[in-house]
C-alpha cells in the first residue's frame, strides 16, 4: 500500500498546489491512499466545509487537523457530516466528530489518527502516548495505522515514534511547517518523519508573508499573519510503502517540490 501524506496545506496556494500535483505524483509512484494535513487549508488558519470539499475533489482521500482545529466556528456544525475528516483524538473537552477512523482500500483496512503534542502547545491534551496506546488496546485493529502528530518539539515526535515502534505503521510530525531531513524506518518497522513540511506560499515564513511574521516574533508587535491569494507554491509530502500483511512499513521517502518563476 503506498500512501502520500502531505504536510500543513496553507491558503489558497496550498490547496492550488493540491490540485496541479497530487495527479502527478499519484501516477508517478502509483499512490493507493492520500492524507493531507488541512488545519490551515482556509485563509492559513481553521478549515472551512466548502475547502473540506475542495480538497476532496483534488484526490485527498482523508483530512486531518491540529492545533486550529476551531479557528473556523463553522466545523461544529458540519464535522459530524464528514466522514473523512479527522481531528485530533487527544483533546481533554468534548467536542464533535472523530479523532481516529478506519477506512478500506481494497479490503485492507487504514486507520488514521490525528494526535496534538503536549509540549510548547497552548492547547492542553491528554497525553499523546497514553491516548495511542488506549486506542491500539481498545479497538478493533486495522492492518495499516498512520498517525498525524502534530507538534511542536522534534524530540516528543523522536520518542512518540520510537515509544510506538512496530505498533503503528508510521508516525508522521506536521504543525512546524518547515520539512526535517530524518524520514526513516525505525528498527521494528514504524515509518517516521519529524515534519512532513508544509504545502503553501514559498517565499515567505510559514506560508505567510515575511514581513507580519517578522513583525509579531521579532519586533513583538501586534500582527495578524497574512496568507497570499498569489505567488509561488511549495509541495511537501512523503511517501510510505507499507505491506499489506504485516502493516510494517517497508520505505519512507520525501518529497519537496517548488514552483519554477
Amino acid at each position: 500500500m503506498k500512501i502520500l501524506f502531505i504536510g500543513d496545506v496553507v491558503g489558497r496556494i496550498g490547496r492550488r498546489m493540491l490540485k496541479e500535483r497530487i495527479p502527478y505524483y499519484v501516477d508517478k509512484y502509483e499512490i493507493d491512499f492520500i492524507i493531507a494535513n488541512g488545519e490551515n487549508a482556509s485563509h492559513g488558519k481553521g478549515l472551512t466545509k466548502n475547502h473540506y470539499f475542495e480538497m476532496l475533489n483534488y484526490g485527498v482521500d482523508v483530512i486531518t487537523l491540529g492545533n486550529h482545529y476551531l479557528s473556523k466556528g463553522e466545523i461544529t456544525h458540519y464535522i459530524d457530516q464528514c466522514d473523512r475528516l479527522v481531528r485530533p483524538n487527544n483533546l481533554l473537552k468534548e467536542f464533535p466528530g472523530e479523532g481516529s477512523i478506519v477506512f478500506d482500500v481494497d479490503n485492507i483496512s487504514i486507520r488514521v489518527t490525528n494526535v496534538l503534542g503536549s509540549a510548547f502547545m497552548e492547547e492542553n491534551v491528554n497525553s499523546p502516548y497514553y491516548s495511542l496506546l488506549t486506542l491500539i488496546d481498545e479497538e478493533k485493529p486495522a492492518t495499516i495505522h498512520i498517525v498525524d502528530f502534530h507538534a511542536e518539539a522534534t524530540g516528543e515526535k523522536q520518542a512518540l515514534a520510537f515509544a510506538l515502534d512496530g505498533k503503528v505503521s508510521a508516525v508522521l510530525g506536521t504543525h512546524t511547517h518547515v520539512q526535517t531531513n530524518d524520514a526513516c524506518i525505525l528498527p521494528k518497522g514504524t515509518a517516521f518523519i519529524s515534519d512532513v513540511g508544509m504545502t503553501g506560499f514559498a517565499e515567505g515564513i510559514l506560508g505567510s508573508t515575511s514581513e507580519t511574521v517578522v513583525n509579531k516574533i521579532i519586533y513583538g508587535k501586534k500582527s495578524v499573519f497574512q496568507t497570499p491569494e498569489k505567488g509561488k507554491g511549495i509541495f511537501s509530502a512523503v511517501v510510505v510503502d507499507i505491506d499489506n500483511v504485516t502493516g510494517l512499513a517497508k520505505q519512507i521517502f520525501p518529497i519537496y517540490y517548488v514552483e519554477k518563476d
